[in-house]
């Protein structure tokens, strides 16, 4: 009785979780209005379908991937391939949420950084491509 117990209430709770994150992502998209202006920065209006059906089967293959533990065993020479698209995504959807929100404007504009701007993008760039290949190459494993 009590295993059975457990059991419901970790559905309950894991359901609960993946709906709020799930519902927090989906606003994110609709109420920032990503997904048009990821489009248009891209200059892919044709394509806006499936830049849609991308993220929801990303979405969906890849908390399947998590939940189920999948694993490819494929050499790291291979799994280059889908990182570096994974890593196209996210610094796009990144761009793309940075530029609505207008966060480096208002950030450079408040420390006075507006000469270092260059310096400060490539130091984001290259601190988020470090610690990506530190968490794939060295962590990971």
């Amino acid at each position: 009785m009590v295993d059975w117990l457990t059991g419901a209430l970790m559905v309950a709770v894991g359901l609960a979780g993946g709906f709020s994150v799930g519902s927090a992502f989906v606003a994110l998209l609709i109420v920032l209005d990503l997904i048009p202006r990821l489009v248009q920065l891209t200059k892919a209006h044709r394509r806006s379908g499936l830049f849609e059906s991308a993220i929801l089967a990303g979405a969906v293959i890849w908390s399947c991937a998590d939940q189920f533990d999948w694993k490819l065993g494929w050499p790291d020479g291979i799994l280059l391939f889908p990182a570096v698209f994974q890593g196209l995504f996210v610094g796009m959807l990144a761009a793309a949420l940075t530029e609505v929100l207008n966060v480096l404007p208002i950030f450079s504009k408040r420390f006075r950084l507006k000469s270092y701007m260059f310096l400060l993008l490539m130091a984001m760039v290259l601190g988020k491509v470090t610690g990506s290949l530190i968490d794939w190459l060295l962590i990971q494993r």
